[in-house]
Order: C-alpha cells, then sequence, then structure tokens
C-alpha cells in the first residue's frame, strides 16, 4: 500500500488555503516547483544588480525612522544581522505550533513570487522546516498590521541557527524543556552547498536541551557548533558577535561562493535519509534581512486558520438551524427558493437551499407548521447566515490574493528592471475582511441562541418547558442558555473592530496600522465560542425531535441521534455539549 503523502506544490501564485491546511497538519509535504525557485533566483541577482546601482530601502540604508541613515557596502551584511536581532522583541504567550507552520508555508510561498531578492536558500529552509516538522519559537504580540516584524525576526534568527527549534508534534524530537537544540550557526559566514541526501548515512545528532526557559521566551543561544557544522571558511561568531569570513585563498570562485545558491529544486524524495534532523543553518547576506521581515506571514496564517475553522462551522451551522426547525415544526415558507431568488444574494441562497436540502424539501415548499410565520431566529435565518457565508467568501479570496503576492518592500519588478517603495504590506484589505467576518458571525450566533431559547418554550415545542422529564419543577436544558449566552458574550468582545485602534509609531514615520493580526486573533476566538453556541443549539434540537411523537427520517438527525448521550433527566450537561461540538465536524459533511 503506498503510504507516501501528498505533495503540495508551492509555486508563489496557486496556494489555496486548503492546501496550506494540509500542510501545516502535515497531511502533505511541501514541494518547490522548480520554475519558481527560478523565479527566486533572478530576483535574488536582480536584488544585487539594483543595489549595486542605487541604494535600496533595509539594504543601503536603516529601517523605519533611520530610513535616510546610509549603511556602508561592506557593513551591509552585519547590518541585516543587526535588523533581525534588535526586531526580534516579541513578547507574550509562545503561538501553537500550527499557527506558525502556516506562517512558514505562507512566507516560502510568498518569497517564490519573486518580489523580494531574498537568497533562495530561506525559501528552502522554510519548507525544509515544514518536512521535518519543526518550527521556531514565536511570541504571540508584537505586530500592528504592517507586517510581522518580530514574530519573522524570531524565525530569521532560527533560521540563521541562533534560536533553537521547537518540534511540532508531527514527528520531530523535542527536548525536555520543548525545545530542539539547533546544531550551530552559519551566521553571515559563507554557507556551502549542502550534501545530498543520499551521500549521508544517518541524521546528524541533536544537542542536549537548553537549561529550561522561562515561560513565553527560549535560549537566544545554543551549544558550539558541531564540527562540520559550520562551513569552511567561517570562524563561529562569539556570543552577539560577527562570525569572521577567512581569506579563501588564491584561485577561489568568490562570486560563486557568495552566491551560494545551490541547483536545487523541489524536495528531497521521501523516505530518502534526512541530512540533519534540522534544516541546515542559512548563511545571511545583505538584504536579505528586511525582505524576510517584509510581510504579513503570520496574521495570513492566523486568517487562514480562522477562515478554514469558521467555514467549517458556518456548514454545520445548516444542519442545526434544520434540526431545529423541525424540533419547532416550522414553517418553511422562509426558505423558498423562489423568496431568494428575489434578492440574489449568493449567501442567503445557499443557506435557504441547504435546509431545504437537509430536510427533504422542495423548491417551493407549503406551510406545513404549527404557525403561520416563525421568530427571527427561523424565518430570518437565510439572510442572517448568508452574510455570514459571503464574508468567509470574501475572506478567502483575501487570504489566497496575499499568499500568492509578493509583499516586500522595495518590492523587485519580476523583470528585475526596477524596484519600488511602496505600502502593499498595510494589511488593510485582510483586517477588513476578518472583521467582516466577526460580525457576521456575532449576528447568525445571536440567531442560534435565539433558536436555543426557542426550543425550551412550550409555546413554540408544544414540549414541556426546557425540555424536561419529571417534576414540573426539572431543569432540564435551562442551564445551556447560560452557556450559550456565556460564549456569545466572548463572541461580542471579539466583534468589536481592532481596526478602531491607533498607532504613531517610529518617530512619527509610520503613523497608521490595520491590526489585522489582532482581527485574525479575534476570529480564531470567534470560532472557539461560536462551536459552543452552536453545540449547545444542537444538543437542545435533538433533544426536542427524540420527544417528538415521530421523529423526522432524515439523515442528519440519525447521525446526530446515535452520536449524542440519550436521557431527558436532570444531569450535567458539560458531556453532552462536547460531544455536539465534537459532532459539528461531521455535520459540516452533509
Amino acid at each position: 500500500m503506498d503510504t507516501t503523502p501528498p505533495r503540495v506544490v508551492l509555486n508563489g501564485t496557486t496556494l489555496t488555503v486548503g492546501e496550506l491546511i494540509t500542510l501545516v497538519d502535515g497531511a502533505a509535504v511541501p514541494e518547490i516547483a522548480p520554475e519558481a525557485r527560478e523565479r527566486a533566483v533572478r530576483s535574488f541577482r536582480a536584488g544585487r544588480r539594483l543595489a549595486a546601482s542605487g541604494r535600496l530601502y533595509g539594504r543601503g540604508t536603516g529601517v523605519g525612522a533611520h530610513r535616510a541613515v546610509s549603511v556602508d557596502a561592506d557593513d551591509e551584511r552585519a547590518h541585516g544581522l543587526r535588523v533581525l536581532r534588535s526586531h526580534a522583541g516579541g513578547a507574550g504567550a509562545l503561538l501553537p505550533a500550527r499557527q506558525v507552520r502556516a506562517m512558514l508555508a505562507i512566507r516560502a510561498n510568498q518569497l517564490l513570487a519573486g518580489g523580494s531578492g531574498i537568497h533562495p536558500g530561506f525559501i528552502d529552509a522554510l519548507t525544509e522546516a515544514l518536512r521535518l516538522g519543526v518550527h521556531p519559537a514565536v511570541n504571540e504580540y508584537g505586530a500592528v498590521g504592517t507586517g510581522d516584524l518580530t514574530a519573522l525576526a524570531q524565525t530569521g534568527l532560527t533560521l540563521l541557527g541562533e534560536r533553537p527549534w521547537v518540534a511540532s508534534g508531527l514527528g520531530g524530537r523535542i527536548g525536555s524543556n520543548g525545545l530542539i537544540v539547533s546544531t550551530g550557526s552559519a551566521g553571515l559566514g559563507v554557507a556551502a552547498a549542502p550534501a545530498p541526501p543520499e551521500a549521508v548515512a544517518a541524521p546528524a545528532a541533536v544537542g542536549p536541551p537548553a537549561a529550561p526557559a522561562p515561560p513565553g521566551s527560549v535560549p537566544e543561544s545554543a551549544v558550539p557548533p558541531p564540527p562540520g557544522s559550520v562551513p569552511d571558511g567561517v570562524v563561529p561568531a562569539s556570543r552577539g558577535g560577527v562570525p569572521e569570513v577567512r581569506d579563501l585563498g588564491a584561485g577561489a570562485d568568490v562570486a560563486a561562493v557568495l552566491d551560494g545558491i545551490p541547483a536545487r529544486t523541489g524536495t528531497p524524495p521521501l523516505g530518502a535519509p534526512a541530512r540533519t534532523s534540522l534544516p541546515a543553518p542559512v548563511t545571511l547576506r545583505p538584504g536579505d534581512a528586511l525582505a524576510l521581515l517584509s510581510s504579513n506571514a503570520l496574521a495570513l496564517g492566523q486568517a487562514s486558520l480562522g477562515l478554514h475553522e469558521v467555514d467549517r462551522l458556518l456548514r454545520a451551522t445548516h444542519a442545526v438551524a434544520a434540526l431545529a426547525l423541525a424540533a419547532v415544526s416550522g414553517s418553511a415558507e422562509a426558505y423558498a427558493a423562489p423568496v431568494h431568488a428575489l434578492r440574489p444574494y449568493p449567501g442567503a441562497v445557499r443557506a435557504a437551499g441547504e435546509v431545504r436540502r437537509l430536510l427533504g424539501l422542495p423548491d417551493r415548499p407549503e406551510n406545513s407548521g404549527r404557525r403561520i410565520q416563525d421568530p427571527y431566529g427561523f424565518r430570518a435565518f437565510p439572510q442572517v447566515h448568508g452574510c455570514a457565508l459571503d464574508a468567509v467568501e470574501r475572506l478567502r479570496e483575501v487570504v489566497e490574493a496575499e499568499i500568492n503576492c509578493p509583499s516586500e518592500n522595495p518590492l523587485l519588478a519580476l523583470d528585475g528592471t526596477a524596484a519600488y517603495h511602496h505600502g502593499g504590506f498595510f494589511a488593510a484589505p485582510l483586517g477588513h475582511a476578518l472583521e467582516t467576518v466577526n460580525l457576521t458571525l456575532l449576528q447568525t450566533a445571536q440567531l442560534s441562541a435565539a433558536r436555543l431559547t426557542a426550543l425550551g418554550d412550550p409555546a413554540l415545542t408544544g414540549l414541556p418547558a426546557f425540555l424536561a422529564a419529571g417534576p414540573a419543577s426539572s431543569s432540564g436544558t435551562m442551564i445551556l442558555e447560560y452557556t450559550a449566552h456565556s460564549a456569545l458574550a466572548e463572541l461580542r468582545s471579539c466583534a468589536a473592530p481592532a481596526s478602531v485602534g491607533h498607532a504613531v509609531l517610529s518617530r512619527g514615520l509610520e503613523e497608521a496600522a490595520s491590526f489585522a493580526g489582532q482581527a485574525a486573533r479575534q476570529t480564531l476566538r470567534a470560532a472557539e465560542a461560536y462551536r459552543t453556541v452552536l453545540a449547545c443549539e444542537l444538543v437542545s434540537a435533538v433533544r426536542a425531535l427524540r420527544m417528538h411523537a415521530v421523529p423526522p427520517q432524515i439523515a442528519v438527525f440519525t447521525v446526530a441521534d446515535e452520536a449524542l448521550p440519550d436521557g431527558t433527566d436532570d444531569r450535567p450537561l458539560t458531556g453532552d455539549v462536547t460531544a455536539a461540538a465534537e459532532l459539528l465536524r461531521l455535520l459540516a459533511q452533509f
């Protein structure tokens, strides 16, 4: 049986959110498209040419408020290292592996678009980290939606070998403190081309774990590099220093060594012996530092994960809302196709059609319900939920545009003839798309909570209050309203637009910010809260349908009935809500 995992081709132009998620979860391995890597090679060489003919921001100058400060040509590599070290000032909790892996994949794909001028060795190392199941330790705070500077600086120092790698939980080895110690730093030295996989008999040993680090931090240095881990011609740097490049001797091809681009395409064959258990340290060259930092890859990664989860929950909502409508014997007229054909919003049309499909209703259903019309939770569901569906599709458009284009400042023209200083890194489109998702998710969650309340109302269901059995004083599902509204309060806080914030930074040069990263984290939190609201509704809808004399003979109810705990006695319902939350993954596939 073929157990080879699928590959996702990174070519800088066609990566989808679905493909990204498979990389994040280790369900696929990255493969660099040869033509995309060649594009990156051309961009690197163009960057060197353009820098030689005139100053480029961040290469021949300082950064931020120091944009007018010149950097001597012989100091450009050391300047890049100082930029990475000084910008690696993130704080707060360390981010989960999935978020950081998403950032790595996105940054690699963006760099393959060919506008950065970065050395292709960084792209190779980013994809190698994904393949090996390791990632840099990245702190939560440090960006305001104008580039994920601290996260990518921490990543850059890890790629250089100055910071340790962390196992991603996908097969990587991990020390007692959660860190894999780097095998040494190439610093600013001259990198030799990596040996082919078949030339190494076994992976290099992982060094001893570093001393336990305080929460939210990682050691700034690891063990001394073992013999052979630093290329010939390089003296390892002392702590805080700059590695020295020794004289390579008469006749050495200095241009070829400084270029240092191995003839590599794709990824090593799966199953081939690995060169090392960690990505080989990358050599920093002039211009590499800012080229790596100039991106919102982390915010985009978090947005992609939030998008994936919200999309799944919105699909599951069709099933839950359909069950609730059946449980209250609601009117299907609000879902009739002619109603939505008159106002053809794609999301509303889709929401109404999904409920009809799941309940086995025709396009023109008759009102066979208990009332001439129902409360808004049922009657306005297509309109409200449809807005959330439309918002998710808009977010997908924005994310897939951003992860497939260069965002670097300066941006190198694909033909290598010009460099443009611009503001494409200002993530306003992403931030606004995320905030629309958060606001519309709150609206559909409020309807879910309203349907939950309706399910406990005898006037609407014809069933005992709160779907209780036994003595009249029994509470039944009463507490689920409190649980749902507690989660709804979290959703409401997540819907407050992050973009209303303001920041003036770097001595007034950067006088605005998009706060897209904050909006992305709000989306992730909102998805978790919405899952709880929806699970509470699902528990009550299934209990109500079980109490019907003739429960509906539809597939979605059959699955939910078998999956959720039964019984109507007063008992703790935490297990029911937990089981329902897990069941939503399956219901999203109906």
